[in-house]
């Protein structure tokens, strides 16, 4: 039997400004009403994409020169609103595609988070995903009441205690609980709800919860994990991965470390999928592409929304470093460690200024037309073995027109090839991911 060479599609995005001061920017930042995300939630499923994952942050970061400025005057993190609200309203639009919501263990309490998320599984029809995250910074524990957060190892130790006890509320209605016996007047059998009595070292609960179970009983669980800890943890629970391995090497590494771990869980490597992150340059031919890439990273802007967005998210002020220096050798965070390395790994030697430019601009960037990225995605899953592939715009930065290009350009291509699904197999978001 030949082998499925079809790769999972997933849409990286979060509820913030859009491309607001571009040419091809579309709401100008003003409309907070969703109805952009509803248009793209409606491509999405129009292209048979497998999710969307809504990124989320708590804070306005001042990692960039200890100052707001930066972040707000490109509005990088901030402004951002919850995305959780807004995954109804997605929800009630669409019938297939997975919507991820990305909430922080480190400051939900389990008890709302593990209803929050069953709660929207039975809204979405049972098509919700729970993004975990333990948040990386600082400033977002002190608008919890914190000076500052557990240290990166600690913060995993509590994530697995957490996500147990999140499991074990969703375990403690059995599937069938619900009887709905009009002849004894029996709506719930009580002898299938039970207390969970969790005492860890962190977390303590009594359960049971009261919401009855999810369409999926457990939501799909996503995560994005580049240290040794996050990597085990996606191993240990995740149903997919957010990969940011920038070449095919790291990629093959990352996804085999990802499959180890799992095996030493007990787990089968192929239930969890491993999606890296991506995001192709599109244009009508590969010369178009290249120029439109190369007026993105050239452009005034680039190396300080880059450096301050990235600043916020590993929490390290680049504005430390000379631009014209290769970063130090030792350099630590005990923010997003996958993103540091993610970054630095671009290129060895390089001054801080060509690390930048190489952030999206890269000599095996995905530049071209449909087909040439098309051709790169299908030598890349050949090589790498891999599950599929999460876009995400240039600079985070979603417009129409980028979302236009992705869905009626590149996806059909590849869809054509036999690489992407041209129609769902099943309703519930979890078996449509393991579908392949």
């Amino acid at each position: 039997m030949a082998r499925d060479r079809r790769f999972h599609l997933g849409w990286f995005a979060n509820f913030c400004v859009d491309g607001w001061n571009e040419q091809w920017g579309s709401t100008g930042g003003l409309d907070w009403s969703g109805d952009f995300y509803v248009e793209l939630v409606q491509h999405l499923e129009r292209a048979k994409f497998d999710y969307l994952l809504l990124e989320d942050k708590l804070m306005v970061s001042d990692a960039y020169g200890g100052t707001y400025e930066r972040e707000l005057k490109h509005a990088l993190h901030s402004p951002k609103h919850d995305p959780a609200p807004l995954v109804p309203l997605l929800g009630n639009v669409t019938s297939h595609l997975g919507l991820v919501v990305t909430l922080s263990a480190t400051f939900y309490p389990p008890f709302l988070l593990a209803r929050l998320c069953n709660t929207l599984d039975h809204l979405t029809g049972g098509r919700v995903g729970w993004n975990m995250v333990t948040s990386a910074e600082d400033r977002s524990a002190q608008n919890f009441g914190l000076d500052e957060l557990p240290r990166h190892d600690e913060r995993y130790a509590r994530a697995h205690e957490y996500v147990d006890l999140v499991r074990a509320l969703w375990n403690s209605w059995e599937p069938d609980a619900v009887v709905r016996d009009r002849e004894s007047g029996t709506f719930v059998d009580h002898t299938k709800v039970h207390t969970i009595d969790f005492q860890g070292a962190y977390y303590k609960s009594r359960g049971p919860l009261n919401t009855v179970p999810s369409p999926q009983y457990h939501p799909v669980l996503a995560q994005a994990g580049g240290s040794p800890q996050g990597k085990d943890f996606a191993a240990k629970y995740a149903d997919t991965v957010v990969g940011t391995a920038a070449d095919p090497e790291g990629m093959i590494a990352y996804r085999d470390d990802i499959r180890a771990r799992a095996v030493q869980y007990g787990r089968n490597p192929d239930d969890i999928k491993v999606l890296f992150l991506i995001t192709p340059h599109l244009g009508d031919t590969d010369e178009e592409a290249r120029a439109k890439l190369d007026r993105l990273v050239n452009n005034e802007y680039y190396l300080e929304k880059t450096l301050a967005h990235l600043a916020a998210i590993v929490e390290i002020d680049f504005t430390k470093f000379d631009f014209d220096k290769p970063l130090p050798d030792d350099l630590q965070t005990n923010g997003e460690k996958g993103s540091l390395e993610a970054f630095i790994q671009r290129g060895s030697g390089k001054t801080l200024r060509e690390l930048t430019a190489a952030y999206l601009s890269t000599e095996d960037a995905l530049v071209g037309t449909p087909s040439t990225v098309a051709d790169k995605l299908e030598a890349l899953m050949d090589e790498v073995g891999g599950d599929g592939f999460l876009i995400t715009a240039p600079g985070m930065r979603l417009t129409r027109r980028y979302v236009i290009e992705v869905v009626d350009g590149l996806v059909p291509e590849l869809q054509r090839r036999g690489l992407a699904r041209v129609e769902y197999e099943h309703r519930l978001f979890k078996d449509n991911l393991l579908s392949f």
